[in-house]
């Protein structure tokens, strides 16, 4: 089922202010809030997908991403909350002051939310510079991470403060009423565990930094600035704990040769006026390798020949951008004495004289021919 408009979730525009924002996201997430709403697997959906809303209207980088590419800029784990299989508690634990009062911290009689919270490591973020050839192929990177990870000989035991709950039960007066909340223990931030035993290079959570070697799957078309995540490779969480992840900012890398627009790619090719007079083939740089094509006798400097299907793949998945060649004829700056005599001869020469057909576009037309 494909994902609704996070404006539309929050019931907001695309010029709503942060405030703005902020005040639709706390009225959605009251209205749907669980306790508010018990064993009502329909609200817990809404208060969820309000909440993702939130968490990628609210920052201002991760909108900029949306309204340029819309959720396709979170997929491959780029961001947001990933959907449906979000914590509650990850709500709270996030957007909990939202709501002021007792709704600060976690929830109770929804979901199974009372029980034991599963602590989550660390995210880790690095960048992976990728060429053009990489981006229009796609390709797989093995990168070296360091990264937390439980040591060796470390053991825990039960929480006393919680008794291996991981949460601690409180009455608050609400907007709702007297109700009854809970929130992760402060002793063990809601692990319900604590460490028993640690050995010396061990942290105060029993981790340790190691080196790893992780392989990171990127798919073709992938645009600069985006970010993937590769789930379970961020740090390591102490107990039972889950591993966060890593995220890949993806940087690309300058082409000496290509530019990128979109899926497109622009070539300049520069022409002798011989070749330019008389015709010739020339070779030419691809993100797929070197192609041939022909230069038509007598083509006019500012002509553009279109390969279709030699630009990058749409991360969509709708096929692939063109390559576009722009033919530039290069006038000789500097003549001999007998080269002069002759361009001297065909001053006056009619078939030198410019005579534009209506095949031979204007600048404009040609712009707009390349975005049709």
């Amino acid at each position: 089922m494909a994902k609704r408009d996070y404006y539309e979730v929050l019931g907001i525009s695309k010029g709503a202010s942060a405030s703005e924002i902020k005040k639709a996201y706390r009225k959605k997430a009251i209205e749907f809030h669980p306790d508010k709403n018990p064993d009502d697997k329909e609200a817990e959906a809404k208060f969820k997908e309000a909440a993702e809303a939130y968490e990628v209207l609210s920052d201002a980088d991760k909108k900029a991403r949306y309204d340029q590419f819309g959720h396709q800029a979170f997929e491959n784990g780029g961001g947001g909350f990933g959907g449906g299989g979000m914590n509650m508690d990850d709500i709270f634990s996030q957007f909990g002051d939202i709501f002021g009062g007792g709704f600060g911290g976690g929830f109770s009689g929804f979901g199974g939310g009372g029980g034991q919270r599963r602590v989550k490591g660390s995210n880790l973020r690095i960048r992976v510079k990728l060429t053009l050839e990489e981006i229009a192929n796609g390709i797989e990177k093995k990168i070296k991470v360091k990264r937390k990870i439980q040591a060796p000989g470390t053991t825990y035991k039960t929480c006393s403060t919680c008794n291996g709950s991981g949460q601690v039960t409180r009455i608050a007066n609400t907007i709702l009423g007297r109700m009854q909340t809970s929130a992760p223990c402060n002793v063990c931030g809601g692990a319900g565990q604590t460490i028993d035993k640690k050995p010396n290079d061990a942290d105060s959570q029993g981790l340790k930094v190691a080196e790893e070697t992780v392989s990171i799957k990127i798919p073709a078309g992938v645009v600069d600035g985006m970010q993937l995540k590769v789930s379970g490779k961020g740090n390591e969480a102490p107990g039972n704990g889950v591993s966060g992840d890593l995220i890949v900012l993806i940087e690309e890398e300058a082409h000496d040769k290509l530019q990128r627009e979109g899926d497109n790619l622009h070539y300049d090719l520069y022409v002798s006026y011989p070749d330019a007079v008389l015709g010739t083939t020339k070779e030419i740089d691809t993100v797929t390798g070197k192609v041939r094509i022909k230069v038509e006798a007598g083509v006019q400097s500012g002509k553009i020949l279109r390969l279709r299907g030699k630009g990058i793949p749409s991360i969509n998945g709708y096929g692939k951008g063109d390559l576009l060649v722009h033919v530039n004829v290069w006038t000789p700056k500097t003549l001999n004495k007998q080269q002069k005599e002759f361009f001297e001869s065909m001053r006056n020469d009619e078939h030198f004289d410019p005579k534009p057909e209506s095949s031979d576009k204007s600048f404009f037309e040609k712009v707009k021919d390349m975005f049709s």
